[in-house]
């Protein structure tokens, strides 16, 4: 089922370089009230399905907060037609919807009653608003004392408990602090399993891609890419990328040789520095990495491995708290430092659930091809929006080694044949 369809909207802005600023200045025609028209949306089109989590992302200017406040009917388009199949709650600019002489009890009724919500549902739902915002000791203040981050706390609180089927979010949540921001995104992540319909604006390509299944780029007004949200991101950095390389292309090529020399000057430097260090831990330990062992095919456990040939890495863990979801991790360095490869399970579509409070996670690498050196492991477990369990950095030193007497260089074996 269709949730939202957008068919060919234009949105024009009228934007004024000499309008009368004074009574006198209108009646005696003094400024001639010159203006000219943008084009913030031009001829956009996009069908959003019952239950999708949708991110839209984009440059400043881009139109994306507009399409937003479209489908909000806060603003109308001036050509084109916009179908909305369900109640919708939206989280726009600050502190829209409150009156800043009531208090935030006082706004939480007026603020529900325009979603739709009548006196008895906002009465049984009223509480558990207060609690999620946290202000309950400010619930009854006039909210025009409120701080930027106590204004998205309610607005956010009141959106999520109106049993809106189609939720509009723009970048609201970036004035939050990090601790709210993390269980509003779980809350999201809450709410798309249940199959409401989201629409995302942000410029935190790491949030959208976590949160959202499908990506909207929007540039000066037109949609450039729509689909899987990894293609869209991509297709979005990749044009940011271009376009600092154009601007920046000098600056670059002396930036990349400056780096290689420095590289090779503080080569010993950085080898000392990963040797001499011991492993370093941090996080709140509410799942605990006990140990990490890699094991070779015959099932032994090794600190030596041959390149090409199957290793697993099998993590040991223990969960000491209550917790909603749980992400895995791996990275692999190079002995100076130097990043090779990094995965987890959020990142793999592999959905942990039901863990027991002791177990064994492992990950099975079909092919080490890296080639002969000494490499650091790193093993993590957090949750889905990086709340930090443990991170237990340089964990494990592996060697590996290469039988060919001639050695290929660079950092991974491609495997290849040579065509006369």
């Amino acid at each position: 089922m269709v949730a939202i369809e957008v068919d060919r909207i234009t949105k024009n802005f009228r934007i004024y370089q000499d309008k009368p600023t004074t009574f006198k200045e209108k009646i005696l025609n003094i400024k001639t009230n010159s203006y000219h028209d943008i084009c913030v949306l031009d001829n956009v089109s996009l069908k959003i399905n019952k239950g999708e989590t949708v991110g839209i992302i984009g440059q400043n200017g881009s139109g994306k907060s507009t399409l937003l406040k479209l489908l909000a009917k806060i603003i109308y388009p001036d050509k084109g037609h916009i179908k909305i199949n369900g109640r919708v709650a939206s989280l726009l600019e600050l502190g829209a919807g409150f009156h800043p002489d009531f208090t935030g009890r006082e706004n939480i009724y007026t603020n529900a009653s325009i979603l739709g919500l009548n006196k008895q549902e906002i009465e049984q739902r009223i509480n558990d608003i207060i609690k999620f915002s946290e202000l309950e000791n400010f619930i009854d203040t006039a909210v025009r004392t409120y701080s930027s981050g106590m204004y998205m706390r309610l607005a956010f609180s009141i959106a999520i408990n109106v049993d809106a089927e189609i939720l509009l979010i723009d970048e609201i949540l970036a004035v939050g602090d990090a601790s709210f921001q993390k269980k509003c995104y779980e809350k999201m992540y809450e709410l798309k399993k249940k199959g409401v319909t989201i629409i995302f604006v942000s410029h935190d390509v790491g949030a959208v891609r976590k949160i959202c299944d499908k990506g909207i780029w929007i540039d000066n007004g037109i949609i450039k890419s729509i689909g899987n949200v990894e293609t869209v991101i991509n297709n979005y950095l990749e044009c940011i990328s271009k376009k600092d390389e154009v601007n920046n292309s000098k600056n670059k090529v002396i930036k990349k040789y400056t780096k290689n020399i420095e590289e090779d000057n503080n080569m010993n430097i950085k080898i000392s520095k990963y040797l001499n260090n011991a492993s370093t831990r941090w996080g709140n330990k509410k799942v605990e990495i006990v140990d990490v062992k890699i094991i070779n095919e015959s099932n032994e456990i090794v600190n030596t491995v041959t390149t090409c040939r199957p290793v697993v890495i099998e993590i040991d863990y223990k969960i000491n708290s209550n917790i909603n979801n749980c992400v895995f991790g791996i990275a692999i360095k190079r002995i100076d430092g130097f990043y090779c490869y990094g995965t987890n399970t959020f990142i793999d579509n592999i959905d942990i659930n039901n863990l027991s409070r002791e177990g064994k996670i492992k990950f099975s690498i079909k092919s080490v091809d890296l080639l002969e050196n000494t490499y650091l492991i790193d093993v993590a477990a957090h949750s889905i929006f990086e709340e930090i369990y443990d991170y237990r950095c340089d964990i494990y030193k592996i060697n590996v080694i290469d039988p060919q007497i001639r050695k290929e260089q660079g950092l991974i074996k491609l495997h290849h044949d040579w065509i006369f």
